[in-house]
């Protein structure tokens, strides 16, 4: 029997190409560099990360199954859209995962995490300073993330960054509405002082009333995000 290890090894350099497209794309749709409803043209990508329009083709179906784009045919993809009834949905669900994730994360911190989440909040204050909203949102990232981590449970944290990479331009959008980096600044305190009272239903309370829209912040939110940026 005859087997074609070039054929094989080019779908496997496809396959790791397309992956690693994929993972520049949703850091562009995420950061909002791609906004909603941004149309993404097969040959464009293909030319501005000079490869073959294959493994941008690959890249754009896993998108898909991430819900980040939405495949049309032969009109293409789109960077996908959410209406707001489905938004205000998810950040309810969103609210629950990163609540419970904190909640989990409450009781299994131990001495060197919390340091760490404190050292990340550290230093998400210095950059609320410098009016980098980008590197804020990143490192605003990497605290929330931390959390996740800090659960201790694999599958928890897994769908909690499915989910936020779903939101993550919304949230992004979020952190540009008047008074909202100072606000973000005292619900992280909040969440650590519970971490530190080592009291797991405030840690839930305090991540949960952190990310949840409700009331003002929930009008307010509409009300921005239907202006232009």
């Amino acid at each position: 029997m005859n087997i074609n290890t070039s054929q094989g090894k080019d779908e496997v350099a496809t396959t790791t190409l397309a992956e690693r497209l994929r993972h520049q794309l949703e850091q562009l749709i995420t950061t909002a560099e791609l906004r909603p409803g941004t149309r993404l043209d097969e040959q464009e990508i293909a030319q501005r990360f000079q490869v073959s329009r294959t493994p941008v083709r690959e890249a754009l179906r896993l998108l898909a199954a991430q819900h980040l784009v939405t495949l049309r045919g032969r009109q293409g993809a789109v960077v996908r859209q959410i209406d707001t009834h489905a938004l205000i949905d998810m950040f309810v669900v969103m609210a629950e995962l990163e609540g419970l994730c904190a909640r989990l994360a409450c009781r299994r911190m131990t001495p060197e995490t919390l340091k760490k989440i404190q050292l990340l909040h550290d230093r998400l204050r210095q950059t609320s300073e410098t009016g980098d909203i980008d590197l804020f949102f990143e490192v605003n990232r990497e605290f929330h993330e931390a959390i996740y981590d800090a659960s201790c449970n694999a599958f928890l944290a897994e769908q909690t960054r499915v989910l936020r990479n779903r939101v993550a331009a919304y949230r992004r959008r979020m952190s540009l509405m008047p008074g909202r980096v100072h606000h973000t600044l005292a619900q992280h305190q909040a969440i650590i002082d519970a971490f530190r009272s080592q009291d797991a239903d405030l840690s839930y309370k305090a991540m949960h009333d952190h990310v949840n829209l409700a009331g003002d912040d929930l009008m307010d939110f509409l009300a921005w995000n239907s202006t232009p940026s």
